[in-house]
């Protein structure tokens, strides 16, 4: 029951994670000129809105099925470049907003968890255990989904950021490569290079503000 449980709460806070991340993408897309994600009723935190059959639900069970580091992805946030006022320069804040929105989400939680950690410290109520639990699975998979999406690797975030810096020959040479995104991706998941990645940002993260590693423990999730 513990496990199932688990998986459970961890699916519901991806729901929240992803719709956070694809909201931001639409609001900012408006802001920028571009209604059309707005609309759509996308410039929402209703999971509802953004569910990708496979990306939102199957995928992120498997992977809390496993164990593994639990995260997916939405349905995406369609835009049209053309009503932007500035197409290169809004096109990067639209690929921007949605890692930004789930790093604030983390820092938001992280600030809270820091704030109250005496009392959490000595909480022994289920109740307060279970929001501890709650807010260490918000601080993580937030920090997982947008680290992930700021790889330049198309169709990540980090790819419409890349291309938005990128300038002639460069941006040419880039170009060519997004029809082979897909497989890159791959190879950079069966080759665990990510894992690596968020291993060295969660150690730095808990150097930076230790008594996480406290709060972590009191979770369970360690």
């Amino acid at each position: 029951m513990n496990e199932v449980f688990r998986i459970v709460l961890q699916f519901a806070v991806v729901l929240f994670a992803i719709s956070v991340h694809e909201s931001a993408h639409a609001w900012v897309a408006d802001k920028c000129g571009d209604p059309t994600a707005r609309l759509q009723g996308r410039v929402s935190l209703n999971p509802i809105a953004h569910i990708d059959i496979f990306g939102t639900i199957i995928f992120p069970i498997l992977l809390a099925v496993v164990g593994a580091p639990v995260f997916g992805w939405a349905k995406p946030v369609m835009v049209n470049p053309y009503n932007f006022r500035n197409r290169r320069r809004d096109g990067m804040l639209v690929a921007a907003a949605g890692p930004i929105s789930n790093i604030l989400v983390s820092l938001t939680v992280i600030f809270l968890l820091l704030a109250f950690f005496q009392p959490l410290m000595t909480a022994t109520s289920p109740t307060m255990l279970l929001l501890i639990k709650v807010a260490t699975y918000l601080m993580m998979i937030n920090i997982f989904l947008a680290v992930f999406n700021l790889i330049p690797v198309p169709p990540l975030d980090g790819s419409g950021i890349l291309e938005g810096l990128l300038r002639g020959n460069a941006l040419t040479a880039y170009e060519k490569i997004k029809p082979y995104g897909f497989f890159i991706l791959i190879f950079i998941m069966y080759t665990r290079v990510f894992d690596k990645i968020a291993d060295l940002l969660f150690t730095g993260l808990f150097k930076l503000f230790p008594r996480l590693i406290f709060i972590l423990l009191k979770s369970g999730v360690a």
